[in-house]
């Protein structure tokens, strides 16, 4: 069967809707703006004729234009042109307004200003585009927010999703007739200016507080109103995606945060280390002169903007305006567009404030202009400030930054109409209605239903999902060929009560694996939604690695049966378990449970007595728990597998205590642990991030090394990131251990310095994994204190061992964004390479996405 996207196949009516489109504004003026086809920034001064006439226009500072025409011509054909750019010819249907001109630059004209301004070596002394930058940074604290000793405000935020570059092709689409209701809404006014269909929609009503002593902030979301595709993706989880790739840009900071990125801001007091700044010219802006500033990275692949400040000529020499955006070679991943235009306005006698903010970022997987992708705008208005105002106290005093009114998501359409300080235009008024039509189409519901499959492993059956897929078929030295089929309920068959099983069967070993669950919602949320309040009981027999801990992959995923050296050493675990979990707002958590474990020793694994060398058969525990965790200001994108964070730059705390408890439900040990644990992400614009994790544990009682603390080993070849890659499983057991992780991304901070190689826009990571441990003489078995030695191989040798003075070190250089989607890492093991079955060097690779 043939396929394509879903997308080449949504329409074929191209001729009559833009004909619709653009016929249905009798205006008596062509207006709009002329941008850079590949940057998406504003092209200045460009000269606008009517070919037919003798009419015409300049477009301003900014790009914009306005011609005065008859209302009555059906057509007019323009002609654009600017120094440096190709000339465009179009024919634009009858009147019209936001027409957007992307003028594509005009390599020979750029070859030879590139030649002129090598003659030129530029530098920051004695340049007054710096001096002035540098009166700028120097008064920042004078003219951003938090300057101010309390201000409070009213902020209107709407973030939109298109399908980008709606094409021809794509509207000649037979299968476009399937949704008739798509032709309504198509747009052609959006800032990177192309064809695109809204798909997505969420607008925020809120009062926002700020007082500096003590300093704090506190947002009261008093409507929400949004669409999108909840049934098929998490609504909360994609919002809070957005709001990471789309947060609040303070000018002022020395560091931007935008698509999970820190970029150098032009302000930042590195700045003329980083950016090259050109005095353009004087103008007024809002009756103030102004010195339009530009300037543009040094490195054009580094994480750095380019574009124009509009800089007060006073003593203020606060920003009045800007306008930026991302040069095209810069070391970022599926974006082929990005705008950013905000502006300050005087709401006191002696204060600026940002009053109105946009970012618009067109995003490609295939970082191709021309095909279909998604385009992203995030539109804020701020108004009503008040400043260095009383505000009462009590509203700080709610824990999370951000507080939703009981009635926010239950606001009337009038209510909308009356708050909105713009009006939605017409295809934004229809895309709630549209987007409900969208989803009813059966053609829509086949390929969202093969979209999750492909994406989250799960076949959605409407009350009930069928999955994961990826875990239906592995195979391991244990049970050979591995077949399992499994599923779970929705909150369609019942929304408080939520069922999740799964049988498995080894034909080597010939057994059946199975798992089965209940769990209760306390708070009549989803158990898959933020915040957890529920109580869950479950009960499992399954095979499982000792020492082998992943993060977001299922243990029996296909891809990870393929492992290096030994790998035989495993058990099968019976475990009946109760928990209770409950989650805040203010991001702490807590956790209480109940555990009961037999672990029965499989493969080439033994659980045998030091004396006689008896077989024991299982180990049996009975284990009470607690864990804390506190992640303050954190959002999650909530997979169908797996709760993913969206990291941040707050720390993460946990907490774990374990009670092993003697004679209770067949408990054989009396004995306690507790482990802490911290991570970090540390930011080093323009050097990149850091992620930084420190841990500790103890355990007090006398136990099998079953029931020790195993180290996290990994003997596959995916690059785990908090298991340490060279160690085998089972190699290290400690009863006390300290442990830290770092990983530091350069985000191509050296790469982009070499000519050929910044093209292939690659980054480097290193990273460094301690770990300090070792085994009390009540639990080592060379002092006589272990019931069980610990394993050895068939000729006696050891083959695992405690922690002795040295630290265990393993450090790794890598590769990352290898087709954008791809890292390798070459990885070095520092200490204990004496030990047997162990290499010294590893290569080992890891899947990532990211900006």
């Amino acid at each position: 069967m043939r396929t394509r996207p879903i997308l080449y196949k949504l329409a074929g009516l191209l001729t009559s809707l833009v004909s619709m489109i653009t016929g249905c504004f009798g205006q008596s003026t062509l207006s709009g703006q002329v941008v850079d086809a590949k940057s998406a920034a504003p092209v200045p001064y460009a000269t606008i004729q009517l070919l037919e006439t003798s009419g015409g226009a300049t477009a301003d500072s900014a790009g914009y234009f306005t011609i005065p025409v008859a209302a009555s011509r059906p057509r007019w054909q323009i002609r654009t042109s600017q120094v440096g750019y190709k000339a465009d010819t179009r024919t634009i249907s009858g009147a019209g307004n936001d027409i957007r001109i992307r003028l594509v630059p005009d390599s020979r004209q750029l070859d030879e200003v590139t030649v002129r301004t090598r003659r030129q070596r530029y530098r920051n002394q004695d340049n007054p585009a710096v001096a002035l930058i540098r009166r700028v940074t120097a008064n920042r604290s004078l003219n951003r927010r938090q300057g101010a000793l309390t201000y409070q405000y009213e902020k209107y935020e709407k973030i939109r999703l298109d399908i980008s570059n709606v094409t021809p092709r794509l509207l000649q689409s037979s299968t476009f007739r399937a949704f008739p209701m798509l032709a309504q809404h198509l747009d052609t006014s959006q800032t990177m200016g192309t064809v695109s269909l809204p798909l997505y929609l969420k607008e925020v009503l809120a009062d926002v507080y700020y007082r500096q002593t003590p300093k704090s902030q506190k947002e009261y979301v008093k409507a929400e109103k949004k669409v999108g595709f909840e049934r098929y993706f998490d609504g909360n989880g994609i919002g809070a995606y957005l709001n990471r790739l789309y947060e609040e840009i303070d000018i002022y900071d020395d560091n931007i945060s935008l698509l999970t990125n820190q970029f150098v801001s032009p302000v930042s007091t590195l700045s003329p280390a980083v950016y090259r700044f050109v005095i353009i010219d004087t103008t007024a802006y809002d009756s103030i002169r102004c010195v339009r500033l530009g300037f543009g990275p040094r490195n054009r692949a580094d994480m750095a903007f380019e574009g124009t400040l509009w800089v007060a000529l006073d003593s203020s020499f606060a920003i009045r305006k800007l306008s930026m955006s991302v040069p095209r070679s810069i070391n970022l991943n599926f974006v082929t567009g990005l705008q950013i235009e905000q502006e300050f306005s005087r709401v006191s006698a002696k204060r600026l404030m940002l009053t109105k903010d946009e970012v618009a970022i067109n995003f490609n997987l295939l970082n191709k202009e021309d095909r279909v992708g998604v385009l992203g705008t995030r539109s804020t208005i701020y108004g009503r400030y008040r400043i260095d105002q009383p505000i009462d106290g009590q509203l700080f005093k709610p824990v999370p930054k951000v507080v939703q009114q009981t009635d926010a998501l239950q606001r009337s359409d009038n209510y909308w109409r009356t708050v909105r300080p713009v009006a939605l235009n017409n295809v934004e008024r229809g895309i709630y209605a549209m987007t409900d039509s969208v989803q009813n189409a059966p053609i829509f519901k086949r390929v969202m239903t093969v979209a999750s499959l492909v994406l989250f492993g799960y076949v959605d059956r409407g009350a009930y999902e069928i999955g994961p897929v990826n875990s239906f078929y592995s195979f391991n030295p244990v049970e050979g060929f591995r077949l399992r089929v499994g599923g779970r309920s929705l909150a369609k068959l019942n929304p408080r009560l939520y069922a999740e099983t799964f049988a498995a069967y080894g034909f080597r070993d010939e057994r059946w694996k199975y798992f089965g669950s209940l769990t209760y919602s306390l708070n009549g949320n989803s158990i898959y939604s933020f915040p957890n309040h529920f109580l869950r009981v479950s009960y499992q027999y399954d095979t499982r690695i000792p020492g082998q801990e992943l993060q977001f992959v299922q243990e029996d995923n296909f891809l990870l049966s393929f492992k290096r050296g030994l790998n035989n050493r495993w058990t099968y675990n019976r475990a009946a378990r109760v928990e209770y979990r409950q989650e805040f707002a203010g991001g702490f958590s807590y956790e209480l449970g109940l555990r009961t474990l037999d672990q029965t020793a499989a493969g080439a694994l033994r659980f045998s007595d030091t004396v006689g060398g008896a077989d024991l058969g299982m180990v049996s525990s009975t284990e009470l728990n607690v864990n804390l965790r506190y992640a303050p200001n954190e959002k999650f994108f909530q997979g169908k597998n797996f709760r993913i964070p969206i990291i941040n730059q707050y720390p993460i705390y946990q907490l774990r205590f374990t009670a092993g408890v003697k004679g209770v439900l067949g408990g054989e040990y009396n004995f306690q642990t507790l482990t802490a644990r911290v991570n970090k992400r540390v930011f080093l614009s323009p050097v990149g991030f850091t992620d930084l994790t420190f841990e500790g544990g103890k355990l007090w009682g006398r136990v099998p090394y079953p029931l020790l603390l195993i180290h996290r080993a990994n003997q596959s070849y995916s690059y785990q990131l908090e298991s340490y890659n060279l160690m085998n499983y089972l190699e290290f057991v400690s009863d006390r251990y300290a442990a830290v992780f770092v990983d530091h991304y350069f985000n191509g901070f050296l790469f982009n310095k070499v000519p050929l190689i910044k093209r292939l826009k690659l980054r480097e990571v290193v990273t460094f994994k301690g770990l300090w441990g070792g085994l009390g003489s009540e639990n080592n078995p060379a002092e006589g204190g272990q019931q069980f030695p610990l394993l050895t191989s068939p000729d006696g040798q050891p083959e695992s061992f405690g922690l002795g003075p040295t630290p265990y070190i393993e450090m790794s250089v890598g590769i990352a964004n290898i087709f954008r989607l791809f890292r390798v890492d070459l990885v070095r093991r520092l200490t204990y390479r004496d030990n047997p079955n162990v290499s010294d060097f590893g290569i080992r690779g890891r899947f990532r996405f990211d900006f």
